[in-house]
């Protein structure tokens, strides 16, 4: 199997500039547009990627609406919700403002992605704004928007996202507590872990 080394190379097996049509860059803006707006207000989901010293990650964002509020043209509020408290993210912002958001809402085959540099904020009249269920996030990323547009439809029909049908029966997979207690030579994890799970998740929601 070779090996692809050169941008030259790739460009070549994937047909140069002729081959991009200009549905894949006309829909690019530097801004949100009033139909992006309309996407990102509906959708309650987005895997947020960013990069530090350490390396990638990529995490999930979720809310009970918008998860990101839409805050003029070319600016995202994205609240932190309750989590792990690991702050993987949030340290990488810190030392490297780069990011990159991908929208999905259910049902819609299309995704959004959004590029940008980013910054935490904990100013009072902000977390309050943001707050839900009457308990305010600890912070609030706010994104300086590079880059708006969609992503065609192919991964996701292929994938079945939204298919009721092609869901995996959650009794197949490794529960988290059987992980865990697989990690951990069973110091945390087990079928406790996961029986008490969903009450934990209830109380610490937001």
């Amino acid at each position: 199997m070779a090996i692809i080394r050169t941008i030259e190379a790739l460009e070549q097996l994937y047909g140069g500039a002729a081959a991009v049509g200009e549905a894949s860059t006309a829909k690019v803006a530097d801004h949100v547009t009033p139909e992006y707006r309309r996407i990102i207000e509906a959708a309650p989901f987005l895997a947020l990627a960013t990069v530090g010293p350490e390396g990638l990650d990529c995490s999930p964002r979720g809310d009970r609406g918008a998860v990101a509020v839409v805050d003029g043209p070319r600016r995202l509020l994205l609240p932190d919700r309750r989590g792990n408290n690991r702050i993987d993210s949030l340290r990488n912002v810190v030392r490297d403002p780069r990011v990159a958001l991908m929208f999905l809402i259910p049902g819609s085959g299309n995704a959004l992605r959004v590029n940008g540099a980013a910054h935490l904020e904990d100013d009072p009249a902000l977390l309050e704004r943001l707050s839900a269920e009457g308990r305010a996030p600890r912070s609030v990323m706010v994104i300086a928007v590079r880059e708006v547009y969609f992503q065609c439809a192919r991964a996701i029909l292929r994938a079945g996202l939204w298919q009721a049908e092609r869901q995996v029966d959650p009794a197949t997979l490794p529960s988290p507590g059987r992980i865990l207690a697989a990690m951990s030579g069973g110091r945390v994890g087990g079928e406790a872990y996961d029986r008490e799970w969903p009450e934990r998740a209830r109380q610490s929601m937001w």
